[in-house]
């Protein structure tokens, strides 16, 4: 009775994780999905406030704005190439009147951690182009106050708005063009690693674990019929 018992806790069990894991597969394949879509398409102008954001992650946009260079911080430990540097995000104040954070590049880190690299900004009115992403809120710090340096560790749009005063948009844009030629900023924006074929590993181990946990309780109680038959 006990090991029949353990044996259905078990299969349960099993299921219920590789169950999950087939949810994060197809959460993450339509994630993917998303960005293919996206990718595709022509660049927009930003929707107006209150739109679904989520929905525009990864899109192509073309935006009318300044930047504000006075509220430009740097994103600590970046890594490009095996080489330490910042990401650069600006704050554009856009035509209509919002103000979204462009992440501008990577720059690298100078000989002493004391002085910041040049990245300053285009002046005056511009057109940029990029793409909408969204900052993920899963870091983990000493302190979840506001930073109040330049140097930042995550880029947090509320809580950029909280030190600075300046709301923006809960998105970032990543800039894919300069806007002029000495512009030396390294825009690599990679395709996200969606971990699609790691869920679907996961799923199947689980699965695997659950039908060898089947076989084996079948396996051995009929071994243990077989033994009571015999005389």
């Amino acid at each position: 009775m006990l090991p029949t018992v353990a044996t259905v806790a078990g299969i349960a069990l099993f299921v219920t994780a590789g169950q999950w894991q087939q949810h994060r597969m197809e959460q993450k394949l339509a994630l993917r999905t998303q960005f293919d879509v996206a990718s595709a398409v022509v660049p927009a102008a930003l929707p107006a406030d209150g739109a679904d954001w989520a929905a525009w992650r990864y899109r192509p946009v073309a935006v009318a704005g300044a930047f504000d260079a006075s509220r430009q911080i740097f994103i600590d430990n970046r890594i490009e190439e095996g080489r330490a540097g910042y990401h650069v995000v600006t704050p554009l104040l856009l035509a209509d009147g919002r103000a979204v954070l462009v992440d501008r590049g990577w720059i690298a880190a100078g000989e002493s951690r004391a002085q910041l690299p040049m990245a300053t900004p285009p002046k005056g009115p511009m057109t940029l182009r990029g793409r909408v992403n969204i900052p993920t809120s899963n870091y983990v710090e000493l302190t979840r106050d506001a930073p109040t340096g330049t140097v930042w560790q995550n880029l947090d749009p509320a809580r950029f708005a909280t030190a600075t005063g300046l709301e923006v948009l809960p998105i970032v844009l990543e800039q894919t063009e300069p806007i002029d030629a000495a512009d030396k900023l390294v825009r690599n924006w990679l395709a996200p690693d969606f971990g699609v074929d790691r869920h679907r590993i996961y799923m199947v181990q689980w699965y695997l674990f659950a039908a060898t946990a089947a076989g084996l309780w079948l396996y051995f109680t009929l071994r243990r019929a077989r033994s009571e038959e015999t005389p």
